[in-house]
């Protein structure tokens, strides 16, 4: 099952070097992520929630370099679904505002995708490190080919830079894992009790790499850049899940495998999450590209989910991980809405040109509404839930983190607010013309992206129970 899961889209991708026309190329791709889709429910479907540890497990564990097994338990489940969920979601935003090299695009699209289902699979670190490396390939030619912006080649080599020189330190720390255990396998590596001296230099060679990935201040200048010249599928997997990686490895590995050193290090690690979460909620109040605020405010969400993983509490783990599925929904519909649905009517992110949007398109400000509601955390969102438990499990740790970091949820209404107010609200601005509404497929693209939004925050239990099964036996 989780051999097909990552060779349907790599699968597809290859086909699609065989189709002709660029409307049966969209076909074909959009067909092989649903098929894609599909099997990821059916292994949601048959998974067991009772049992603890890892199901599907499949491979070949005898090589004496690597372990190549693949196995998925709740935590890496759910992060799977939410891969292949929104992969069609993607394919749909980009069905009419990439008109040049489209069967190029969507294939980059695929390979994405599977790579993505492989990282959250893999059960051994080699493995880990080449899948986690590997999603830079093809996100680095999304952002320099076909990003919206003459600056495109230089953000496309700064998300490059950024993220492969901070796995470097990681890469460093797995080879020293395997001189020590003689294995990278998962369950080797977290029951050979390493040293606690040896576990916090370890730790810091994986908190390098996971920290450029958050991002987290200071390592965080390639993120703004590579949202704001992204297509909009990068924008929307870059948000959704593949920031998602560095919580993945989070939880996998620092709290996991090196335990002692991340109580250690923990209280260092939750000042750092405040800094970012105070820069960047109040960085992105100042900005005037609707892509840059949005990417912005998912550096402050982020700096939420590190508080709530490293508040030693099941509480906050498991509201940082339902953070990180609601994140991976809502952001994605606000690049939608700003980077997909306005910039292809009228080619401009600049704030100040968009006024009085509820005259003309009041279905997108209704949609705009939502997602800006569901992003600053209001009740009955998935964001709102999950911030208020990451923020609970720290204050249990530390009061003075949980206080400084609540902070960051009335800057987050500042600028949600200010930025629906601005553009939605007064007289038409007279640098825009007549336009439509919502099309058909948009509201299909959006529609799924805020339903789950809205379910995570009614029937949270659903993700809960699938989550509890991974996280109890970590703390």
């Amino acid at each position: 099952m989780l051999i097909a899961l990552i060779l349907t889209p790599l699968l597809g991708a290859l086909f699609l070097g065989y189709v002709g026309t660029t409307e049966r190329v969209k076909q074909v791709a959009l067909a092989a992520t649903i098929l894609e889709a599909w099997l990821g429910c059916l292994l949601m479907v048959r998974f067991d929630l009772s049992a603890v540890g890892y199901q599907f497990v499949t491979g070949w564990s005898d090589s004496s370099f690597m372990h190549p097994v693949l196995g998925v338990d709740g935590l890496a489940i759910l992060f799977i679904l939410l891969t292949v969920m929104l992969t069609p979601v993607c394919v749909l935003a980009s069905w009419r505002n990439v008109r040049q090299s489209v069967k190029a695009y969507l294939q980059c699209l695929l390979v994405v995708e599977g790579l993505l289902v492989a990282v959250f699979s893999v059960l051994d670190l080699i493995l880990f490190y080449v899948t986690f490396e590997a999603v830079l390939i093809p996100l680095f030619l999304m952002v320099g080919v076909w990003g919206g912006s003459p600056t495109r080649a230089r953000s496309a080599l700064l998300l490059f830079l950024y993220t492969l020189t901070g796995s470097l330190f990681m890469l460093v720390a797995i080879v020293r894992i395997r001189v020590t255990v003689g294995s990278t396998d998962f369950a080797t590596v977290t029951l050979a009790g390493i040293d606690p001296q040896a576990q916090q230099v370890l730790w810091l060679g994986f908190w390098v790499a996971l920290m450029t990935k958050t991002p987290m201040v200071p390592l965080h200048i390639w993120l703004p850049r590579a949202h704001a010249d992204a297509p909009l599928a990068g924008s929307m997997l870059l948000a959704g899940v593949v920031l998602k990686l560095a919580t993945y490895g989070m939880v996998r590995v620092l709290l996991t495998m090196l335990p002692d050193a991340s109580s250690v290090f923990a209280p260092m690690v939750q000042v750092l999450a405040l800094i970012s979460l105070l820069y960047a909620s109040l960085a992105t109040i100042r900005q005037v590209d609707v892509k840059a605020l949005v990417a912005y405010s998912s550096i402050a969400h982020m700096a939420i989910v590190v508080i709530g993983l490293f508040s030693n509490t099941v509480l906050g783990i498991t509201g940082a991980l339902v953070l990180s599925l609601a994140h991976g929904v809502v952001s994605p519909a606000l690049f939608m809405l700003v980077g997909g649905v306005l910039y292809d009517r009228y080619h401009t992110r600049t704030i100040r040109y968009y006024r009085g949007l509820t005259v003309m398109m009041p279905l997108l400000s209704l949609f705009l509404f939502l997602a800006t509601a569901a992003n600053m955390g209001v009740p009955l969102s998935g964001n709102w839930l999950s911030e208020v438990m990451s923020l609970a499990g720290a204050f249990q740790r530390s009061p003075m983190v949980g206080i400084v970091g609540a902070s960051g949820i009335v800057l987050s209404a500042c600028y949600s607010i200010w930025l629906w107010s601005r553009m939605t609200s007064g007289a038409m601005s007279p640098h825009l013309g007549y336009t439509i509404d919502l099309t058909r497929r948009e509201l299909h693209t959006l529609a799924p992206l805020l339903g789950t939004a809205l379910w995570l925050g009614i029937l949270p239990q659903t993700v809960l129970d699938v989550f509890g099964s991974a996280i109890t036996p970590i703390v």
